[in-house]
């Protein structure tokens, strides 16, 4: 069964989401906050330290705006399927909980050849005030889906400055860091069984792309935000290469003005997310 293309343009039913407390410290555990020195993070990783007000982290907003079950795409293996970009927007910082309504629908279904890109919009609004708390767009692509005659989709230009980075951190995953973020509610079994890895042509389970994502949020957060969610505004990037658990994350951020560059690499892999463009909350 190929793709449902008239799911396009389609918005969902609105989806209820709640959140509290511990499962944003459960996400941040899962990013890695705490990890090498529990110390750190505190903010983000406890919720009754001394003189410490906890804090969300800004990469918490895609959980937020999950979109909820819908119609399926197709008849496809989900073992095709890899994530391809993600952007954040938020519209504040994130209460440590509260509940959202939250709607989305697939913008775009592009023919890339060997597979299909498909391109979601989601928007989580309070549930009580309809404020707005994040937007986000995102593109899996599914692998083997391609040929069906449409339209390759747009391409963005990005290029790497010609000068060092501004800042560089690197953090290094856990061995069991896919089976700790999958906690916050992603279970594909991609992330944590091996027989399933295999058929998508992994060695082994590989990391969340959004664990990656989460980790190089954290990144951009402390060297370009002093640590305060309140000047994160948004953070779009591309995924280029899996993450095995335990590799080390390295990010480059090159800042101008209002927005800043970055790419995050692996010693092992190279790039592994590239066409970062993170911007400061106005």
């Amino acid at each position: 069964m190929p793709l449902d293309l008239s799911l396009i343009g389609v918005e969902s039913e609105p989806a209820e989401r709640s959140w509290n407390s511990t499962q944003a410290i459960l996400y941040a555990l899962g990013v890695g906050a705490g990890l090498g020195d529990p110390l750190q993070d505190l903010a983000f990783t406890t919720e009754n330290s001394q003189d410490v007000e906890q804090k969300v982290l800004p990469t918490f907003g895609v959980l937020i705006a999950r979109a909820g079950g819908g119609r399926r795409l197709g008849d496809y293996d989900p073992a095709m399927l890899v994530h391809a970009e993600q952007e954040v927007v938020l519209h504040g910082a994130l209460p440590v909980s509260g509940a959202a309504r939250v709607t989305s629908r697939v913008t775009g279904i592009w023919d890339k050849g060997s597979g299909a890109l498909v391109v979601s919009e989601a928007s989580a609004v309070d549930a009580v005030s309809g404020a707005p708390l994040v937007t986000t767009h995102s593109s899996a692509f599914i692998r083997g889906e391609g040929g069906f005659g449409g339209e390759r989709g747009p391409s963005g230009a990005w290029e790497r400055p010609e000068r060092a980075p501004d800042e560089q951190i690197a953090y290094t995953t856990r061995p069991e860091q896919a089976l700790l973020y999958r906690l916050s509610g992603d279970r594909n079994p991609l992330h944590s069984d091996p027989t399933f890895a295999a058929r998508g042509g992994f060695p082994r389970p590989i990391l969340h792309g959004l664990c990656t994502y989460g980790f190089t949020g954290r990144a951009l957060l402390h060297a370009l935000c002093g640590s305060d969610p309140r000047r994160f505004g948004s953070m779009r990037a591309r995924f280029t290469r899996p993450v095995l658990p335990g590799q080390t994350l390295t990010v480059s951020m090159w800042v101008d003005g209002s927005s800043a560059r970055f790419q995050t690499s692996t010693e092992q892999s190279g790039l592994v997310v590239d066409q970062g463009v993170f911007t400061f909350a106005g």
